[in-house]
């Protein structure tokens, strides 16, 4: 007995047509939509969060309003106007990553039959209210919790909240739901109620909804498990890293800069724009923003591909993975079994083929499947089921029991031949060699079944146990995919050891294992049936090595699945795992990784798992990792070109000051840089994934090496700058020509890096920089008539040795690069 309340259909009236849409809309207004986990916040107001987070506009608005305040109206309406390109940018980005995902809840969605206006229709699981009334046929995963008011032979799997792989029999209440809605608490049996997440394994029934969304026993444990803190991955806690040492370094500049132009006699004015100059100038805002945005990039190219991500940062985590455990059936193989081959007892097709027909109560199972289509060019017809046990994995069988013409009860097995040869009455020389039959079939990539039958004068209390008639074998062929090789290949040249963990037999495991190129040599092969002391909790603990050394394990249960995964994670491996049933939810959560079957899995695997395969495709595992690889590299390259530019910037704009020189940069200098960095630094820099060997994912993103020849060359621009500006002052005595040097330096820096690092194969990053390139010499040239630019025009030998400059530079960075490699 359990305890419940009917109060979430308190003031509803019983009718066995379902809800009216007038009670739909009213509770639908109490009780909101059936989301397991909720999701609050408004887009708009989202964006407006995260353009209110960019630095750069309270810059603008916090100088423009000190301009208005000295009197300057025309410098600050410049920098008000230069907002909006800004926030236009902001918009876009938010739009662009949230456009990667958008579409990734409504591909999660499932269709549910309610009965609704007396009619029976079709809604969207997320669209059931408390009230409701839902058809359950075999195969359904309850939508949310209730009570039974009809059954008919309805079994459940509930080990997704029990643990029990039992199918539990559910029974009709046959209490007034509505009349006692007034009640605060109601003792009812347990098999009259039904919960969400469960899966209907036989039968069919009618659900009355009481709890929804996160209300619901599973929608407990899924926000427990969501709403727990996620690890920051290693790329992540880098990037804090160097941005607290910019921030903290960047705060320490502008103090010093403000204290020591005021002390110079330049003005509390001059002090504030030093250092509000020095801060956006060195503040380093971009590099979560241009991680955020890869991210989003990730995901989108990800979903072409196949692969949708339920968390953006798994496109970057997924490219540190060292082990992969896969599934055998449907992942690595096709999934359609064919039955190819069956071999009768006693030389008895039909009786054979009878059995396994009657013993085949799925209507979705590949391999009810593949009997049923032979047995239909047979002409075979299946009994009327009185009873069904369905195949769970500990029991590793299926019996359906029926009742002959003669009077007598008849249960019909099917299962794991191992299983089905250890009940039966044969001899144990008989066993011997039809288990070398057995043998001999898996050897050749056959999946093997046994099929047995019992007769009785009296209807079988329960399932029966043993002393079953051994019927014979059947085989059928599920080849594995041909594109999977090459994946294959690529992990082995990429040090990712896969691990397929199947419940198939060792050999048909085997023998998989080597088409799809598992391994260049035999693979090893363990069964988790008969060595299951190997995966207990303990044993493993200790010899959690054990399992660098296997390349397939068979007959191996959820739970030591789970295991498996744990004993990995403790071996300090980044463990990626693929799943598909409620059985499979324990070493999803586990797994750094979880990748669940968009085709064939359930929706708490999808709703627990990082990735979910559209295509239940191994393959699309690998792209996955060569995209996170990718990201990797071009967050890299971003990060680096970022640095290459704000170093300089920084130096020059904090060094040249407190040498007492003017102003390098002003204001509107600072906003110009933006709208070449910002677009740059996001777009040139999207290489596609390539097949090519690549080492996984650094937690740091440079090198001490990389990090020294970075600065160097930061240090050398600014050098040049700073030689730039001096000399062009000293010789014109035109501070406004001289921060023009320091631009076109600056400026033509940033087209040449980009060009450089995409190694002149980008198209984005050459259009880019010969934007750059082009609209600085633009504006200077013409700095005359923008006079809000407080620029001077420059001569063409100043071009000349800017181009000249930049050009030894970059020459220099990419003769110390190659040195080192």
């Amino acid at each position: 007995m359990k305890t419940i309340s009917f109060e979430n259909i308190k003031g509803l009236r019983r009718r066995d047509g379902g809800l009216t849409l007038a009670d739909v809309a009213e509770q639908r207004e109490r009780f909101g939509p059936n989301n397991i986990v909720e999701v609050s916040g408004s887009p708009w107001i989202d964006l407006l969060t995260d353009t209110l987070k960019d630095p750069m506009i309270w810059f603008l608005l916090a100088v423009g309003s000190a301009f208005f305040l000295v009197g300057e109206p025309t410098d600050g309406i410049t920098l008000y106007v230069a907002i909006f390109p800004l926030l236009f940018m902001d918009a876009f980005l938010h739009w662009r990553t949230q456009a990667s995902t958008s579409t990734l809840r409504g591909q999660l969605s499932s269709r549910v039959q309610v009965y609704r206006e007396s009619r029976e229709i079709e809604i969207d699981a997320r669209d059931l209210v408390p009230g409701d009334l839902v058809l359950l046929v075999h195969g359904v995963v309850v939508p949310a919790d209730g009570v039974f008011e009809r059954t008919q032979d309805i079994q459940l799997d509930e080990s997704v909240l029990t643990g029990e792989s039992q199918p539990v029999k559910k029974m009709p209440s046959t209490l007034d739901l509505f009349a006692m809605s007034a009640l605060e608490e109601v003792r009812v049996p347990s098999e009259t109620l039904g919960y969400a997440g469960t899966r209907v394994l036989t039968g069919s029934g009618a659900l009355r909804v009481l709890l929804t969304g996160s209300s619901t026993s599973y929608g407990e444990i899924v926000r427990s498990v969501v709403r727990m803190p996620h690890e920051r991955t290693p790329l992540q806690a880098s990037i804090g890293r160097l941005v607290q040492i910019l921030v903290v370094g960047s705060v320490l500049l502008c103090l010093v800069l403000a204290a020591v132009r005021i002390y110079q006699g330049h003005g509390w004015l001059d002090a504030l724009l030093s250092a509000a100059t020095m801060a956006v100038a060195a503040m380093p805002e971009e590099f979560p923003v241009v991680f955020t945005f890869f991210l989003g990039v990730g995901v989108y190219r990800l979903a072409k591909k196949r692969a949708l991500v339920r968390r953006a940062v798994s496109v970057e985590n997924i490219g540190r993975i060292t082990h992969i455990c896969t599934d055998k059936t449907g992942t690595i193989t096709h999934g359609r079994l064919t039955l190819t081959h069956w071999e009768p007892n006693k030389g008895d097709v039909l009786s054979l083929l009878r059995t396994a027909l009657a013993a085949s109560s799925s209507d979705s199972d590949p391999v009810d499947t593949a009997i049923r289509q032979v047995a239909q060019q047979m002409n075979l017809d299946s009994p009327l089921r009185l009873r069904v046990f369905p195949f769970t994995e500990d029991r590793k069988r299926e019996t359906v029991l029926t009742q002959e013409s003669g009077g007598d009860f008849m249960a019909h097995v099917k299962g794991s031949p191992e299983r089905i040869l250890a009940m039966s009455g044969l001899a144990v020389n008989e066993r011997a060699l039809w288990g070398e039959r057995v043998s001999q079939w898996a050897r050749t990539g056959h999946k093997v079944i046994g099929v047995a039958k019992k007769r009785s004068a009296a209807l079988f209390e329960n399932e029966p146990e043993g002393g079953l008639e051994f019927c014979g074998l059947l085989a059928f062929e599920d080849p594995a995919r041909p594109e999977v090789a090459d994946a294959m290949a690529y992990c082995r040249s990429n040090g990712i050891r896969v691990l397929m963990i199947t419940g198939d037999h060792p050999e048909t495991s085997a023998a998989i294992a080597k088409d799809a190129g598992l391994t260049l040599t035999e693979p090893v092969v363990v069964s988790a049936e008969e060595e299951s002391e190997k995966f207990q909790e303990e044993w493993l603990n200790h010899n959690a090595g054990y399992l660098k050394t296997v390349d397939v394990v068979a007959r191996c249960t959820p739970m030591q699945k789970l295991r498996i995964v744990m004993a990995l994670k403790r071996l300090g491996e980044l463990v990626a795992v693929t799943g598909d049933g409620v059985n499979d939810v324990p070493a999803l959560k586990a797994a750094d990784i979880g990748i669940a079957m968009g085709e064939r899995g359930s929706r708490s695997a999808k709703e627990v798992s990082s990735i979910i395969l559209a295509d239940d495709n191994f393959s699309t595992i690998i792209n996955a990792i060569r995209e996170g690889r990718q990201l990797f590299l071009n967050l890299k390259m971003s990060f680096e070109y970022l640095l290459l530019l704000h170093v300089p910037l920084v130096l020059t704009a904090a060094i040249l000051p407190l040498a007492g020189y003017p102003l390098v940069y002003l204001p509107v200098h600072i906003v110009w840089l933006e709208l070449l960095i910002h677009p740059t630094a996001l777009l040139a820099f999207q290489a596609a994934a390539t097949a090519a060997p690549e080492e996984p994912n650094n937690p740091k993103i440079f090198s001490s090496q990389q990090m020294i020849s970075i600065c160097l060359a930061g240090v050398l621009l600014a050098g040049a700058m700073g030689w730039g500006f001096t000399h062009t002052l000293e010789e014109s005595g035109d501070p406004e020509r001289a921060r023009a040097m320091a631009m076109a330096l600056l400026t033509f820096w940033s087209g040449g890096v980009a060009l450089y690092l995409t190694r002149f194969k980008s198209k984005v990053a050459t259009a880019l920089a010969l934007t750059t390139f082009l609209s600085s010499v633009g504006l200077i040239h013409f700095s005359d008539s923008l006079s809000f630019l407080r620029l001077s025009p420059l001569r063409p030998e100043d071009w000349v040795v800017t181009s000249t400059l930049v050009l030894l530079l970059l020459s220099g960075l990419m003769w110390v690069r190659k040195s080192r490699l």
